[in-house]
């Protein structure tokens, strides 16, 4: 058989292909971020990424906060619940470790 279809098992069940991943990260960058924002879209997630920096406002009226979106990721909803799900795990798995991580919000 070729190796495109999977050889099937002594239970007559298909085995699954093992895949090697490969990380080509030559134009990897690094950002920090502490700051997102979603952009309203109908067919992908469009998630703003960047910095929040506190500001006085030059007029003298209320502080700001200044928002400068480094980097925009734009993904399928099938992708954006993945990654929420992994990140949901990653964090899970830290807090385990250290205790829980104070978001400065209220539940």
């Amino acid at each position: 058989m070729s190796e495109e279809n999977p050889q099937p098992t002594a239970e007559g069940q298909p085995q699954q292909q093992q895949m090697q991943l490969v990380l080509d990260d030559r134009d990897l960058r690094t950002v920090y971020v502490n700051g997102y924002m979603f952009q309203p879209s109908g067919e992908e997630v469009v998630l703003d990424i960047g910095f929040n920096l506190p500001r006085q406002n030059p007029q003298g009226g209320q502080p700001q906060v200044w928002f400068k979106i480094t980097d925009r990721m734009v993904m399928t909803y099938s992708t954006a619940k993945k990654l929420a799900m992994s990140l949901t795990q990653f964090v899970k798995r830290y807090e385990q470790q250290f205790g829980e991580i104070n978001t400065g919000q209220r539940r």
